[in-house]
């Protein structure tokens, strides 16, 4: 009898219903889910739910009855939007009784313009005076851009226009350039006008990310003579750039504070949020970039800042579109790109009244700030003000988790060849992050634990006792010196110890029971940016590795403009994972002080921690198989450049490629990120000098372009 409930109980589940595919994807998003979680909690593989989510296959028993479950819970939280006057499409409800006995209607894929309002206009809308870029008699008077725009227009309609607009001036005519050339006239006389236009009629912003998260705000940058239009500075004075800001009582700001609008606590500085407090459920902001003031760093956007409205509306358009509207500088855009793509809220499901309520959101950091273990806290951190004044603490007090800075002499054998040739690992860091279990919650200290390499955390223990190739950096140290007894590590590092087959015992721990992989999404997002943008320079992923380097050569100059988004992408990622550890910027702070930065929720210097170690050892595994099938060692590192001796001057002269099959778990040439490009070439001979000028500097540092200049600070 058991065996045909069983039977009876497969026919159920192999008929369980489902909702047609595009749906099964947008409420996994709805809901903050990665296709990583869903298969782990469903014991499936990723590409199985990619494939279930694309409509290629159907789940299986069991699977298909928990997927449908899962579907189902979803699909109460998060019903298909509804335009008025529209029917409402049916509601998946689940495996009942009544639908296992009929067929399954699939229901459709929501309209884009099927999304709830935002509620963001602080005006009523009416009709904006704009010229549409594709009609002939309300252009703009500048030529229509020949070039392909690199971005798809906006499905939603309350933001059609794109995410942002550049403001600028032409025959006295104020105008906003947007992105795909559009051009619309902008009627505003005054700063606080432009700013009601921006929300009443512009239909500028950008959906949200992901379902708990929201719309992101206006972004208007203002070019030098939209400034002097609104009688605002073309550059600031000395001392309103290290306040950072106009004072309080300069006539634009008196402008704005007479028709009610407000500044945030960073005033009107080069990046600037003008908001009026929210009502009604209906928030009203728009951000500011001002070029001029200094809002695009050279270090990271180039002259951007000198660019002609169009160009720089492509510029920033692009990197809006594949990355997020920039809310700062690209460290500060990379920190938001977290949040946005894990806000620390969420809407509840509805109580007995029918009303949700805000609720955590599993799977991000919070609302509020936790402090760090005192081994993570960098120095002048309040949880070490007890310290005496000078107290240099050593490895057994304070967890150094930083990139690779190694160079050792060449042998007779690597000064025998002819070159020396590095290689670059593309977005090392981002690669790092992707997959990594990270702490959500704060930390517990814990005596004599077992190590568990799925626990993130930071664990005290000796790895002073193993021994490897001296050819070879030690992988637990940046500077790659073996250690010399018990130290601090993150998760990773001490994983990788015990994967080498050594025997790993923490005297002490700072662990995080609650984890989970929180920059998954961040890494996906800005890998597609960074592979897009690549494609547009025209380096693309199905190249063969001989390709891929002819690709490369001079590949920024194809488009420089996207170049220059190429640049921003890469700060991003960089600056948003040092920003998880932000130290004091001036503003009279003394050590054992708290600082602005500390009362975020993603002060984190435990994920930045775990995400360098993880990089670090990326590292150190490639170099190590590439040692043990080849022979060769490199002679320098730096961060995510490694130097080796070659008789040719590129990376194929020595990289173990057979029929364009590189080595498993070795070095690999391409563009996704963890695989590696050239980085430079440099003779032999140039080594020996400048080493003999400055001594045993790190090679790596001026392999690129061979100028030595200074002196080698490691910095």
């Amino acid at each position: 009898m058991s065996e045909l409930f069983e039977a009876v109980d497969a026919l159920i589940a192999s008929a369980s219903p489902l909702p047609p595919p595009a749906e099964r994807e947008r409420l996994r998003k709805a809901h903050g889910l990665t296709q990583a979680q869903v298969a782990a909690a469903l014991d499936v593989r990723r590409p199985t739910v990619v494939s279930w989510e694309s409509g290629k296959t159907e789940p299986r028993p069991p699977q298909r009855e928990a997927y449908a479950r899962l579907l189902e819970k979803l699909a109460q939280l998060y019903p298909t939007p509804v335009e008025p006057g529209t029917a409402a499409p049916a509601t998946f409800t689940g495996p009942t009784a009544d639908a296992l006995s009929a067929p399954v209607t699939p229901q459709a894929r929501p309209e884009p313009d099927s999304e709830p309002e935002r509620a963001v206009s602080p005006a009523p809308v009416h009709q904006p005076g704009r010229r549409a870029a594709t009609s002939p008699a309300s252009t703009s008077r500048r030529p229509a851009a020949k070039k392909k725009p690199t971005t798809a227009p906006p499905a939603d309609p309350r933001f059609e226009n794109g995410p942002l607009a550049v403001i600028d001036v032409e025959d006295g005519q104020v105008v906003a350039h947007c992105v795909g050339g559009l051009v619309l006239d902008a009627p505003a006389k005054s700063l606080p006008s432009l700013i009601d236009w921006t929300l009443a009629e512009a239909k500028l912003g950008a959906h949200r990310l992901i379902g708990p998260g929201k719309d992101a705000d206006p972004l208007l940058v203002l070019t030098e003579a939209a400034c002097e239009r609104y009688g605002l500075p073309l550059h600031l004075t000395h001392e309103e750039r290290l306040s950072g800001r106009l004072p309080e009582g300069h006539k634009v700001v008196k402008q704005l504070v007479r028709t009610e609008w407000k500044l945030t606590k960073r005033g009107l500085g080069p990046w600037a949020r003008i908001y009026r407090p929210a009502h009604g459920g209906r928030r009203a902001c728009v951000q500011l970039c001002i070029p001029s003031w200094g809002a695009l760093d050279s270090r990271t956007w180039g002259n951007a800042a000198q660019l002609p409205a169009p160009d720089l509306a492509r510029i920033l358009g692009t990197f809006a579109t594949r990355v997020m509207t920039p809310r700062g500088s690209t460290a500060v855009t990379g920190l938001e790109l977290m949040t946005a793509l894990h806000p620390p809220t969420r809407a509840s499901a509805p109580d007995a009244d029918g009303k949700r309520h805000s609720e955590h959101n599993p799977g991000s950091l919070g609302n509020e700030p936790i402090d760090c273990a005192p081994c993570e806290a960098p120095d002048g951190h309040p949880l070490l003000k007890d310290l005496p004044r000078f107290h240099q603490r050593t490895p057994a007090e304070t967890l150094i988790e930083e990139a690779y800075d190694w160079a050792r002499p060449l042998t007779d054998d690597e000064y025998g060849q002819r070159y020396l040739v590095g290689i670059d690992v593309n977005m090392a860091f981002a690669a790092g992050a992707n997959g990594l279990n990270v702490g959500l919650d704060a930390p517990t200290h814990v005596q004599r634990p077992e190590f568990d390499p799925k626990l993130p955390g930071s664990w005290l223990v000796d790895l002073s006792h193993i021994e490897l190739d001296e050819r070879l950096p030690s992988p637990f140290t940046p500077k790659g010196d073996r250690p010399e007894g018990p130290a601090w590590y993150a998760t990773p590092t001490v994983a990788y110890a015990a994967e080498l087959g050594y025997q790993v015992t923490p005297t002490e721990a700072y662990v995080r029971y609650e984890n989970g992989r929180y920059l998954d999404g961040w890494y996906n997002r800005l890998r597609d940016a960074y592979i897009a943008t690549m494609a547009d320079l025209g380096v693309t992923v199905d190249l063969s590795p001989a390709d891929f380097l002819a690709a490369m050569d001079g590949y920024r100059q194809r488009d420089p403009q996207m170049a220059l988004v190429l640049s921003a992408i890469k700060a991003t990622v960089k600056g948003g994972i040092g920003k998880l550890r932000e130290r004091p910027r001036g503003e009279g702070w003394k050590p054992g002080q708290p600082w602005r930065a500390l009362s975020r929720p993603t002060w984190r210097p435990d994920i930045r921690a775990a995400v360098i170690s993880k990089t670090r050892i990326n590292m150190h595994r490639k170099m190590a198989k590439h040692a043990a099938f080849t022979g060769q060692y490199p002679v320098a590192i730096l961060s995510d450049c490694a130097v080796y001796a070659s008789d040719g001057p590129g990376p194929l002269d020595f990289l173990p490629y057979r029929q364009d099959k590189p080595l498993p778990g070795g070095f690999r040439l391409g563009v996704s990120p963890g695989m590696v490009k050239h980085e430079g070439t440099q003779t032999v001979l140039w080594a020996e000098a400048i080493r003999e000028e400055h001594g045993e500097i790190n090679l790596a540092r001026y392999i690129k372009d061979g100028q030595v200049t200074g002196t080698d600070t490691g910095e």
